[in-house]
């Protein structure tokens, strides 16, 4: 898991950026063809690709497909793992649900559970969102106020310089609220896509056409409203630390030269 923050506070004894190694950027078109193209070429077209292979091992062709597909996006997630030495929170989460699909369709299970499973991930994230503001670790300083983006330790040193800790505490409540927002956002539209779509029993053909089409769909349908309001959430992250510290943009952004720097 990505290395969460502690509060503000916790944070004034942290080593400085420079002394952080660097973590090497994932692959976003790995990503993708990993976790989203590949799954849905193979649930498409894997009858036609692997059908006669699988025959021999499989009475039911419908489930080695099933097994094919998300071999895809637990490959990447040890690869990257491997790679970087990193994982993070979400390519967790990620993997649980390919794991639970994968689970569904090749014990049977009624296909109903789907649709259950496809809203509990987004909407357990949105509860421990909350939840971890209570803790020393809140989620919201893995999932925005994020040392790999933003140069946290700038930015705690002008919150003690200008006084303002208490104020950037509220101002994370308030991000973390607008956080949760936008998991029960996915949690409520991942249900109904995939009552709407994901109707066959699991274990057949029509379930792998179904699930692979609602990978396509999520996109647009879920991913696009959520990013939208992740995005307000880190606007007003962005804003409110401009407000109490005086820091643009450029200056809070991880890797971006100081002032001093560039004369």
């Amino acid at each position: 898991m990505a290395e969460q923050q502690p509060s503000t506070a916790a944070n004034s004894h942290n080593s400085p950026s420079s002394e952080k190694p660097a973590v090497k950027k994932e692959n976003t078109l790995l990503n993708l063809g990993f976790n989203i193209l590949l799954p849905i070429l193979v649930l498409n077209k894997g009858k036609q690709l692997f059908g006669h292979l699988l025959e021999p091992y499989f009475d039911n062709i419908a489930i080695g497909i099933l097994i094919i597909a998300i071999c895809f996006p637990v490959v990447y997630f040890i690869y990257d793992y491997v790679k970087r030495a990193k994982y993070n929170l979400m390519s967790i989460l990620g993997l649980v649900s390919v794991l639970l699909t994968g689970g569904i369709g090749i014990l049977e299970i009624p296909t109903e559970w789907f649709a259950v499973k496809e809203a509990a991930i987004p909407l357990v994230l949105g509860i421990a969102v909350i939840v971890s503001l209570k803790t020393p670790w809140p989620l919201i300083r893995t999932l925005l106020y994020n040392p790999e983006v933003l140069d946290v330790d700038k930015v705690h040193a002008a919150l003690q310089e200008h006084d303002c800790e208490p104020a950037f505490e509220k101002l994370l409540v308030k991000c973390t609220w607008l956080l949760a927002l936008s998991f029960l956002l996915s949690g409520i539209l991942n249900y109904g896509l995939a009552r709407w779509i994901v109707v066959s029993p699991s274990g057949t053909d029509a379930f792998n056409s179904e699930v692979s089409k609602m990978m396509a769909w999520s996109w647009p349908v879920i991913v696009i409203p959520s990013m939208l309001i992740m995005m307000l959430t880190l606007w007003q992250l962005l804003g409110g630390i401009h407000k109490m510290t005086g820091l643009k943009l450029e200056e809070v952004l991880r890797g971006a030269p100081s002032e001093g720097a560039s004369n």
